[in-house]
């Protein structure tokens, strides 16, 4: 290859922008759940075709990939689900896709791998998500771990079980206590359902026609939310993961279903094309951690962040963190020297109230906060960040484009 040729061939990097992000309510999982009956595909489907109802300037075959995570990859969450869900939703041929697994971090990965190629100027305009239904799939279905993870003690058996884990978790933070954590929950239900009756969740839903044994029905709003919660009602929760121990039902995100999917751009192609910017992409970081502690993961890989981008954790004004566990999300607090109650994390709640269907969630986390920093001009810094099963931490930092420095 010619020297100028293998110039040509290079591609610098570029600005790359959220534009918009929806999700389907979220269920719980299991038999009595509302999306019991309805397809895992189907609820991503609904998701994409949302997307591109609310956003008429993009051309449907201006989309250049989608990717679509989900943990458990079989049934209705097999066979490409990507490519799939695209041609479901309508998208035209030319519109290919892919499946992406990295367990809760799904949808978080999907939107990371898709946002390296827009940066690269391999794509212009993008679909990422993910969907979870636990009801159908089960964590954990179908899996046959190599007998060596605990024969050659590569990890501690604590780490297959993420109840685990959190006690875990708990040992090696011994200050956070179940007081704490139970208090971290009531809150969470309390801002949750705050954001829910100003109607800010409810902007970022799509209705999903369901279907049971009893007819047809229309999910408009989340199921697993327990409004009215008490750290009375938590104190008596049984801990099933330890006797005596601290993790409950209460203090822990639920088992849940859903679907969520975002549209990103190049910030050239999103301003040629008209289409809304709701942040953009500073840089993202995915962390290794002992599997027995998992909920731990997000303090490295936001520790890589910080260090990689030049930011301080001071320069954070919004903190979107996965609830899987109020303890992960104690420990992450607490490391950085931030208070339980710091009104910047999770303004309008978390996975302990709305749910946390796996592999969707981590698109949750930046639809919410895209809309948070459109009233707050204040702001310039948010961070989107979760654990991950078998030992991982995710973190993406964007940008507000509606910061004015003299707020």
């Amino acid at each position: 290859m010619s020297e100028q040729s293998s110039s040509a061939a290079a591609s610098s990097a570029r600005g790359v922008v959220f534009v918009d992000g929806i999700r389907t309510p979220f269920g719980k999982a299991g038999p009595k759940g509302m999306y019991a009956d309805t397809r895992a595909d189907d609820l991503v489907v609904k998701s994409i075709r949302e997307l591109l109802r609310r956003n008429p300037e993009l051309p449907p075959e201006r989309v250049d990939e989608v990717g679509i995570a989900a943990t458990t990859q079989t049934g209705d969450q097999g066979l490409t689900i990507g490519r799939t869900s695209a041609l479901l939703a309508g998208l035209p041929q030319s519109v290919p896709g892919f499946a992406v697994d990295r367990m809760c971090a799904g949808a978080m990965t999907a939107v990371t791998t898709t946002a390296s190629g827009i940066g690269f100027g391999q794509y212009d305009v993008v679909i990422a998500g993910g969907v979870e239904h636990m009801g159908r799939h089960p964590m954990g279905e179908g899996v046959d771990p190599n007998p060596r993870f605990l024969a050659d003690r590569l990890v501690d058996p604590s780490a297959l079980v993420m109840g685990n884990t959190a006690e875990n978790l708990h040992d090696r933070y011994p200050s956070i206590t179940k007081d704490r954590t139970d208090a971290y929950a009531v809150a969470s239900q309390e801002k949750y359902d705050a954001a829910k009756r100003a109607g800010l969740i409810g902007e970022t839903l799509v209705p999903v026609a369901t279907k049971s044994a009893a007819g047809w029905g229309l999910a408009t709003e989340d199921e697993p939310p327990r409004p009215g919660t008490t750290l009375e009602n938590l104190a008596a929760l049984k801990t099933p993961f330890r006797p005596a121990g601290r993790v409950t039902a209460g203090n822990a995100a639920g088992l849940n279903d859903g679907a969520t999917a975002a549209i990103l751009a190049g910030e050239d192609t999103a301003a040629e094309l008209g289409l809304k910017v709701g942040m953009r992409m500073v840089g993202f970081a995915f962390a290794g951690v002992d599997p027995a502690v998992m909920g731990v993961g997000p303090v490295p890989a936001t520790e890589k962040l910080l260090a990689r981008t030049g930011l301080s954790i001071g320069d954070i004004g919004l903190f979107e963190i996965n609830e899987a566990f109020a303890v992960q999300v104690l420990a992450f607090t607490e490391h950085f020297g931030i208070a339980d109650d710091d009104a910047r994390v999770n303004q309008w709640g978390g996975a302990i109230a709305c749910g946390h269907p796996l592999a969707s969630s981590g698109v949750r986390l930046m639809t919410q906060l895209s809309r948070q920093f459109a009233t707050r001009p204040d702001v310039r810094y948010g961070l989107t960040t979760m654990c991950i099963g078998l030992g991982m931490g995710g973190s993406v930092i964007w940008e507000n484009p509606n910061f004015d420095g003299s707020k």
